[in-house]
């Protein structure tokens, strides 16, 4: 069967106009176009285009999911079945956090008591998976797993105050960060320092054991790792180099 533009927009709920982008930037082409300009689209498209809606709401970039989906090594069945693992681990979190919110509107009835540990108990759990997802293979290599599972696991007994200061200071390094790439500050500046010395007690809230060794590798990493890069370069292009270069510069002065 053959889907109009227009029909296959109305069957995925995809605008004609995001249709012509995805034909234009060679992620998704027609089957087909007519003499008078029209494009068809059949099974083969239609299977492409759910392959990278479901990919899309995984958060993946459009150039990414090309390199995926136009892969030789591509398998639609593998693929679906990550894409099932992936909302089964979302709607583990989900689950999470409505037992979460039900066990916080029960303590403010005064029908449980629910401490402060269980209260933050979700969200330590969140970072901690979402690291694993994203950087789990890399820093288990690179410093071990005993390294890597204290960590976790300092996380997660983390105190209510420890949490918040911990989210506080990852908050006010990627705001200084922002603010001194802005304002044209060299890694040898005193703002960069200070921005060093927040990264280092940062870092210290989850590593068991501080060294600047692996202090001056992990800012390695911000700019040779494009997921480092882009977390922090996404208001301001620049942060991440600026870090590691601090850190370099920086972090005998602070070990």
């Amino acid at each position: 069967m053959e889907y109009s533009i227009r029909q296959l927009s109305e069957l995925t709920g995809v605008s004609a106009r995001t249709l012509r982008y995805y034909d234009q930037i060679g992620l998704l082409h027609p089957k087909r176009t007519s003499e008078a300009g029209y494009r068809y689209y059949g099974s083969k498209e239609v299977d492409l285009l759910q392959q990278i809606l479901f990919y899309k709401e995984r958060g993946f970039e459009l150039s990414k999911i090309s390199e995926i989906i136009y892969n030789e090594d591509f398998d639609k069945f593998l693929a679906m079945k990550e894409h099932l693992l992936q909302l089964e681990e979302q709607q583990k979190k989900v689950a999470q956090m409505i037992d979460t919110v039900k066990q916080t509107i029960a303590s403010i009835k005064g029908e449980i008591c629910m401490n402060d540990y269980e209260k933050f108990k979700v969200f330590k759990n969140n970072i901690v998976e979402k690291n694993e997802q994203n950087y789990g293979a890399e820093i288990r290599k690179k410093y071990g797993d005993d390294t890597v599972d204290a960590s976790n696991q300092k996380m997660l007994h983390m105190t209510k105050e420890d949490y918040q200061k911990f989210q506080m200071l990852q908050n006010e390094i990627r705001h200084r960060l922002e603010k001194a790439v802005k304002n044209k500050k060299l890694p040898n500046s005193e703002t960069a320092k200070c921005i060093v010395e927040l990264h280092k007690q940062w870092i210290q809230m989850t590593w068991n054991v501080y060294s600047s060794k692996a202090h001056r590798e992990m800012a390695q990493l911000y700019v040779m790792d494009e997921r480092f890069t882009k977390y922090y370069d996404e208001n301001v292009e620049g942060c991440a180099w600026l870090l590691k270069e601090a850190i370099e510069f920086w972090i005998q002065e602070v070990s």
